[in-house]
């Protein structure tokens, strides 16, 4: 019904907006608590069994986070008398908030929720649960981030890069891939929000853009599985060496959009004397390395002969979809505007 996906989409706009415009807990409770109504029908859209069972995974897990957040709040209120946003002062309700925020984003070890529910999502509701539905948390992140523990948040970043990056070696299903991704991802902007917030919403922004891209490139050739991949060249060959850059660009190799957070990142870091931390979250992006390349592998470099008896799918001729050329070509090629968007910033 167009009416009713109207109405979900308008939600989650004025959700989010609610939250990242609010000053007070309470706004940016009631826009969080929005956002997960309005997400909720269009995950179990389908009426699927698994999509029913990812709407109730969903739901709990954001409610019990919800309700963290104003436990936290509330604590901090009554100690402090403060209900500002940027007044969490208190260190039981800054333990409390990483913890909830954690596991509204889908950050280890609160992350076992995600990947099952982005399974059993469509692809463009995944999309939104891997980039809208984070926004609204990290900007509470953001706006608390002189109050939180640096090291709570190191240990907690370099566990979602360990996990994101082992668990997803073995994966077979793209929108499972995708969602260790995101965690590790997670990672490396949790890692950083103690000493540049403003890196943490660059490498945001940048992820967003790069996964906005690959998610839509999966849709538009319908392949939810390795296996499908494999045969989608001859359906739509350019589009996919354009999620081979994609993926690349993700896994955050140079001259690619993805190295430049990457690379500010290390670079914070060692100014901040935490070269070891540094050194080892480069060291565990070389397992997100690993699963990007076999999903590049199966995208574009198994071409015949080979010994997938998988029928070929018809070469298509639909027009080219103009938000899917921009993004990936924004995916792919910005890191020569760096100082631009460094200025910026």
């Amino acid at each position: 019904n167009p009416q009713a996906k109207l109405v979900f989409t308008l939600s989650l706009f004025l959700g989010t907006t609610i939250t990242i415009s609010s000053n007070h807990w309470i706004m940016a409770w009631t826009g969080l608590e929005i956002n997960t109504l309005a997400i909720l029908p269009l995950i179990s859209k389908s009426h699927h069994p698994r999509a029913i069972e990812a709407a109730t995974k969903y739901f709990l897990t954001q409610a019990a986070a919800s309700a963290l957040i104003l436990f936290s709040s509330m604590t901090n209120a009554w100690h402090t008398g403060q209900w500002d946003i940027t007044q969490l002062t208190h260190p039981t309700s800054c333990l409390i908030l990483t913890s909830a925020i954690a596991m509204k984003l889908g950050l280890a070890p609160f992350h076992f929720w995600f990947p099952e529910v982005l399974q059993g999502a469509p692809l463009t509701t995944g999309l939104l649960l891997s980039t809208v539905m984070k926004f609204p948390p990290l900007t509470l992140l953001f706006m608390t981030s002189p109050s939180l523990n640096p090291t709570v948040l190191t240990c907690m970043a370099l566990l979602s890069a360990a996990l994101g990056g082992w668990m997803g070696l073995n994966q077979t299903q793209t929108r499972k891939i995708l969602a260790f991704s995101s965690i590790s991802h997670l990672g490396w902007m949790a890692i950083i929000l103690s000493y540049a917030p403003k890196l943490t919403l660059l490498n945001f922004y940048l992820y967003a853009l790069m996964t906005a891209t690959v998610f839509l490139t999966l849709n538009s050739a319908k392949a939810i599985k390795l296996s499908t991949l494999m045969v989608s060249w001859t359906k739509t060959p350019v589009l996919n060496t354009m999620l081979l850059l994609t993926l690349l660009s993700l896994a955050g190799l140079p001259p690619l959009t993805g190295f430049l957070p990457k690379w500010l990142i290390i670079q914070e870091l060692t100014k901040q004397s935490m070269a070891p931390a540094a050194v080892t979250i480069s060291l565990l992006s070389l397992l997100s390395l690993f699963f990007y390349l076999r999903l590049a592998y199966c995208t574009t470099i198994t071409l015949p002969p080979h010994t997938t008896n998988h029928m070929k799918q018809w070469h298509t001729h639909k027009p080219t979809n103009t938000t899917l050329a921009i993004l990936t070509t924004l995916s792919t090629m910005l890191l020569p505007i760096s100082p631009l968007i460094m200025y910026a910033t």
